[in-house]
């Protein structure tokens, strides 16, 4: 039997899922949608399934196995707790929450429901690359990691939609997310330093470096640029005591000719992580499925919370901005 699922938030990665959910992958069916744009939604509703005009209804709804949130961050909340209280799997687009405090309602609610049934959309962790990097971290046979540096770099953001401090509390959440998992380790402090601005990006707060100060005593040092203008280009790279592991440029083909030696540069962040979106939906099905969720939980959203918290302080005060986080729940670990 499929796992029927309920679809909040149609926009551009909404209608993404939607497409993958029903025409890329397997045991899956997307039986409910809803928008705060009711046309929209009815015009992206694949055949058969139902337009919501109220999230409650969609969540509650006999129909509706599991659900996947694709609305803007202020509402997921609201949406996440609805699901908990209803005893569903949810797949929850980042950020998971806006604020610290909503983060900590969303813990609650879920440590006492007693079994996981969040996972937070930070797809990098699936993806084949990140994922051959941290077993070559795990292994052991490069030593001790000392130094991650992560570069995301975006060709042009939306003018208009882009602030200033996104770069800081919604690009920045990869980054901290993928450094987390990959040093297996917990980030203490942040600190945000602001090179010369790139005239591409008008007032935009832009190139950024935030450097993150792990538990472990390791540095994560993030270069976040949204105006590089020649295309996604996503790095990474961990120095350990006996040597360096790093991703492999995407895609890996090299052309040599009479115009030189080059690489082509996805366009966007579809395109560089197609493949990740499909296998971490994947896993989350058959989670899903089976009545629980695994993958980046809410204990990844709440520290990723956290640290854009941390780096949108750091940015103002030009100090180290420490971070202050709860015992980790049981149910977490």
């Amino acid at each position: 039997m499929s796992l029927r699922v309920g679809v909040i938030g149609t926009g551009m990665i909404g209608q993404d899922h939607i497409r993958r959910l029903t025409k890329v992958l397997q045991g899956v069916e997307v039986v409910a949608v809803n928008d705060i744009d009711e046309n929209r939604a009815t015009a992206i509703a694949p055949e058969g399934a139902k337009v919501f005009t109220s999230v409650k209804e969609l969540i509650h709804s006999e129909t509706v196995d599991a659900v996947v949130i694709c609305s803007w961050g202020a509402a997921h909340e609201e949406q996440l707790l609805e699901c908990i209280a209803a005893g569903k799997p949810v797949f929850c687009e980042k950020p998971m929450v806006i604020s610290e405090e909503s983060a900590l309602k969303v813990l609650a609610a879920e440590v006492a429901y007693g079994k996981r049934l969040v996972q937070v959309g930070f797809m990098r962790r699936f993806d084949a690359d990140y994922r051959r990097l941290k077993a070559v971290i795990d292994g052991g046979t490069l030593g001790t990691p000392l130094m991650y540096h992560s570069t995301h770099r975006n060709p042009s953001v939306p003018e208009g939609l882009y602030t200033s401090d996104m770069p800081l509390n919604d690009t920045l959440v990869h980054d901290a997310d993928i450094s987390r998992w990959l040093l297996s380790d917990e980030i203490d402090a942040v600190e945000v330093r602001v090179p010369r601005r790139s005239t591409r990006g008008g007032e935009l707060r832009d190139p950024t470096i935030v450097l993150l100060h792990m538990a472990s005593g390791a540095i994560v040092d993030v270069e976040i640029s949204v105006n590089i203008a020649y295309g996604y280009d996503i790095r990474g790279e961990v120095s350990c005591e006996l040597g360096v592991a790093a991703l492999p440029n995407r895609p890996a083909t090299v052309i040599s000719d009479q115009h030189g030696i080059r690489q082509a540069i996805p366009e966007d962040w579809r395109e560089r992580f197609i493949e990740a979106y499909d296998q971490e939906f994947r896993e989350w099905i058959a989670a899903a499925s089976a009545g629980t969720a695994t993958g980046p939980s809410a204990w990844d959203g709440y520290a990723a919370t956290l640290t854009a918290d941390a780096a949108l302080r750091a940015v103002t005060s030009g100090q180290r901005e420490p971070i202050k986080r709860i015992s980790k729940p049981d149910l977490y670990n």
